[in-house]
């Protein structure tokens, strides 16, 4: 019998090419529990648990004697802190590892850009009282502006973790038409998470007494913004998920199964939150799903806007 010898070099080598993606999803994974942690904020109405203060929380760096709403809101804040610190070592290892004009370094940077405008985001949140029971046109305009920057940020971190796989990527050049409806998918997905966590705000600061006392609510002029808003989540949530199923058909591939798949756990998570009208769990299972069939999605109509490329050899 005859053996093959790897150099220990190829395979110091080799741990390290894999060792970079894998950090990657896990920071995609952290990233998806900081989001659960805001929706707990959000639900159970902690957003001023460190009161009109940050970075600092009610002035100082750790809070003594906290209640429930600081403890909550305040491992929110260590969460985003470890966030990112995560990303920036991502950034920095992405920029080691791989060279100039490489995809997984543009996507990478725009997730340091888009984590400072979610700091940036929160702190306005919080400095401006966009917070608790506000129930302000203003609170909703910036609820849709900071989750859709929160969904374009765990965008590129996926995109960094997908494009530092390095492996191969089924065909996708599907021609323009494909394009234009990822395209519209996207845009579509972005629109439903914003009319998404405005209606899950509505739930909460307006809970409905029974499901014909929501429909009513939805409808009557008297009713604040946010609630008058409901509607649009299901509605646009029709158009984003049939371009996502046709997306999926038409790469046939194991990756638009797990889309489709998605979409029917999604469908079924939607209905259930409006049948059981919106318990606090409920919503933030909603909201994982929601972030699953999101980083499937980006993957998925990555393969059709950015078909694959020539991977260089990493750098030593």
């Amino acid at each position: 019998m005859s053996s093959t010898v790897v150099p220990i070099s190829t395979r110091t080598q080799n741990s390290r090419s894999r060792a970079l993606p894998q950090y990657a999803a896990v920071v995609v994974g952290f990233m998806v529990l900081v989001i659960l942690e805001g929706a707990l904020v959000r639900a159970t109405g902690s957003g001023a648990g460190c009161g009109n203060h940050w970075p600092l929380c009610n002035g100082d760096f750790f809070p003594h004697h906290p209640r429930l709403a600081t403890v909550i809101e305040y491992t929110h804040r260590s969460m985003t802190g470890l966030c990112t610190t995560l990303v920036a070592i991502l950034i920095g290892w992405t920029f080691l590892a791989r060279p100039s004009g490489d995809r997984a370094r543009r996507a990478v940077i725009w997730s340091g850009i888009l984590l400072i405008t979610e700091a940036l985001l929160g702190a306005l949140l919080v400095k401006g009282g966009y917070v608790e029971s506000n129930a302000s046109n203003m609170r909703v305009v910036m609820q849709c502006i900071h989750f859709t920057n929160t969904m374009l940020l765990l965008a590129v971190i996926t995109l960094t973790w997908w494009w530092l796989r390095d492996r191969p990527q089924p065909s996708a050049n599907l021609g323009s038409h494909a394009r234009m409806v990822a395209w519209i998918s996207v845009m579509a997905t972005l629109f439903v998470g914003a009319t998404g966590s405005v209606a899950a705000l509505a739930d909460t600061l307006f809970p409905p007494t029974s499901l014909q006392a929501a429909f009513l609510q939805d409808f009557a002029a008297h009713s604040p913004l946010m609630v008058r808003m409901r509607w649009l989540h299901p509605a646009s949530a029709v158009i984003a998920l049939s371009c996502a199923i046709w997306i999926a058909l038409q790469l046939r591939s194991k990756l638009g199964q797990l889309v489709v798949g998605l979409v029917g756990m999604q469908l079924l998570l939607g209905a259930a939150d409006v049948l059981l009208l919106a318990p606090t769990w409920l919503q933030v299972l909603h909201l994982l799903g929601a972030d699953l069939y999101w980083i499937a999605l980006v993957v998925a109509c990555a393969t059709v806007l950015a078909p694959a490329q020539t991977v260089p050899p990493a750098t030593t």
